[in-house]
């Protein structure tokens, strides 16, 4: 695994223990209401308890998330971090001087090792006299003993450690607003990578020390904002004008922009995209829409971003978050912060800005944002995750092209064999906003807030042997659904079931693998039977069978094909003057085989493109054979 896949690992893994920190700050709003004056004084002091409890255990969340994201979600390696964590406690408890204590970055670290001494150990074999302690009970001794010397060691350079870090804090305090705007041009570049959660856990959870009230010692923007430090929330407060405003403010000049005839799909798609944005603070969605069609537009909008973080700086406001800057949290988390109010003005003037100057770029720069092109419009996918994500797959190079799913908030990360394999074509159509390739076969793929079903739903296809058949695009053009068919025969489904083309050149190819079973003598139709005995009849154009001089086979009946193999030419242009349709039914004319169907959407499609249509095979019928 290369180096940039390697940090795409450990950012996700290092993303996951924060998902418990709304919980926190949900706990401590609810104990800052005057629950004494409503003749309830214990709920106020359990609500802040709880939630302070979180923050205080961060450092065993962060051990137990990074093992866990590192090792696949393997609870070995999150139990073997969680008692290194115990014993490092322990250790410089007893043995410290109180300037010892459990950070963030000590969990990280612990996390770290339990994670890779998992996936280095979790199946060594040892003499069989000792094999008891082989396999994951191995991780957990050998992490044990290591956290014991780490624990040794942390006594001697953690207090050197703490203040590199608080060094680095007050170097970044010293260039005042304009350290804050580099922060935040860098924070939002690595969006584009998935690494900004690399860069936010040093700022939000290592940088800065202070101590509360209680003697507790707490680090980094996030907790001492929530611990009552007057210096802590600059790290924070700017992003809440780039979520709230100026994001949804990108979704409403897309929808402004788009044509007319895709209009109301773009803004279903987007609208609730800004939504989410203005709500929750989560944006990518909205970001990958121009990421790779305007890269300049998505500069212009980091060095925005960090003057936003400038700007709130230099009106000494201070405002926090628990999970994004979105609405909720700025409601939440409001009764902490200084001077909060302002963002609200600075945010409706970064929205304008944001709306007009991004219209006036879509249009004038003609920038292919989603509705401007057909194929780039993102779809809805509530409800058909469980019949796209064969296609999904199948578009990820197929199951053998697959080394590990994870997902984040809106994006997959994957691993796989061979990056080449991935259909890009097909992923956009399938939904996708964009795709980046890191290197070392590790890819991100964003889909939004669904991608956390998205793998769901590809984890168990990976695990389930399904009786499936996955078909290919026989010509290039647009596809069209069985019932659209100028042919009453084969609207009806009198033939069989499937889907149906709009030829634009004159070749036909093969969508599955799988041998021919007819050629009919005209040879404007064919027919495929496949390892798994369906009956796949590809008919080029609509009452053709009596054109002559029109088709020209390159296979014969007999011969095995491949997805992708050429099997007949046609002359498009001759068609087009003599039969009454040029529209190329796929069906498969033994559907009671079939149990489940999956279509991609019905758009253009490139010839050969993958992920058109997936069919599950009743499994007491499946005869085994080759995955298309």
């Amino acid at each position: 695994m290369n180096w940039l896949g390697s940090l795409q690992q450990l950012g996700r893994a290092v993303m996951l223990p924060t998902m418990v920190l709304p919980a926190a700050a949900i706990l401590l709003s609810v104990g800052s209401l005057p629950w004494d004056s409503w003749g309830f004084e214990s709920v106020s002091g359990i609500a802040t308890v709880a939630g302070q409890s979180l923050f205080y255990f961060l450092p065993y969340l962060f051990a137990v998330g990074v093992a866990l994201g590192l090792s696949n979600q393997a609870g070995q390696a999150g139990l073997a971090a969680l008692s290194g964590m115990i014993i490092y406690d322990q250790v410089v408890s007893h043995f410290g001087d109180g300037s010892v204590q459990p950070a963030s970055l000590i969990g990280i670290i612990l996390g770290a090792i339990a994670g890779i001494t998992h996936n280095r150990f979790k199946s060594i074999r040892l003499p069989e006299i000792l094999q008891f302690f082989g396999g994951s009970r191995f991780v957990l001794l050998i992490v044990g003993l290591i956290a014991a010397l780490f624990s040794c060691l942390m006594l001697g350079i953690a207090p050197i450690i703490q203040s590199l870090l608080d060094m680095i804090a007050s170097m970044e305090y010293q260039l005042g607003g304009f350290g804050l705007f580099l922060y935040g041009i860098l924070y939002r570049v690595l969006v584009a990578f998935g690494l900004h959660h690399l860069l936010n856990n040093v700022f939000w959870f290592q940088l800065g020390s202070y101590e509360t009230t209680g003697g507790e010692v707490v680090t980094g923007d996030l907790p001492r904002f929530f611990a009552g430090d007057p210096t802590a929330g600059y790290f924070m407060s700017g992003l809440f004008p780039i979520m709230m405003f100026a994001i949804p403010a990108i979704a409403l000049a897309i929808i402004q922009e788009a044509r007319e005839d895709l209009k109301p799909k773009v803004y279903k798609t987007f609208i609730t995209s800004a939504l989410v944005c203005f709500l929750t603070g989560v944006s990518e969605q909205i970001e990958f829409a121009f990421l790779f069609a305007a890269p300049y537009l998505f500069i212009v909008h980091a060095v925005m971003s960090g003057l936003a973080l400038w700007i709130s700086y230099l009106l000494e406001i201070r405002h926090g978050f628990s999970y994004s800057a979105g609405a909720i949290d700025y409601i939440l988390n409001f009764h902490l912060s200084e001077n909060g109010l302002l963002l609200i003005p600075i945010g409706i003037v970064y929205g304008l800005i944001y709306y007009y100057l991004f219209r006036w770029a879509i249009r004038t720069f003609r920038i292919p944002t989603p509705g401007r092109e057909e194929g780039s419009v993102l779809e809805d996918w509530v409800g058909s995750i469980p019949y796209q994500a064969p296609l999904i797959l199948e578009a990820l190079g197929g199951k053998r092209n697959i080394v590990q799913v994870e997902a984040c908030i809106t994006r997959l990360r994957i691993t796989v064999h061979n990056d080449r394999l991935i259909d890009v074509s097909a992923m956009k159509a399938l939904g996708s906003a964009g795709l980046i390739k890191l290197g070392g076969g590790n890819v991100q793929v964003v889909f939004g807030t669904y991608s956390e079903l998205i793998r769901e739903e590809i984890a168990k296809l990976l695990e389930r042997d399904l009786p499936q058949v996955l078909f290919s695009a026989p010509v290039q053009g647009k596809m069209l659904p069985i019932e659209d068919v100028p042919d009453k025969i084969f609207a009806g489904k009198l033939v069989g079931d499937g889907v149906a083309f709009v030829p634009e050149n004159g070749e036909l190819l093969s969508p599955v693998y799988g041998t021919i079973m007819h050629l009919y003598p005209t040879m404007h139709a064919i027919g495929i039977q496949t390892p798994e005995g369906l009956e796949v009849l590809l008919h080029i154009g609509i009452d053709t069978s009596q054109l002559k001089g029109c088709f020209e086979a390159a296979v014969k009946e007999g011969d095995v094909v491949e997805a992708g193999q050429l099997l007949i030419k046609f002359d498009l242009d001759g068609l087009r003057k003599d039969a009454p349709s040029l529209v190329t039914p796929m069906v498969i004319t033994n559907p009671d085989r079939v149990k489940s169907w999956s279509y991609a959407p019905f758009k253009h499609v490139r010839k050969g493109q993958a992920s058109v249509m997936s069919v599950v095979l009743h499994e007491d019928r499946n005869v085994g054979g080759v995955e298309a």
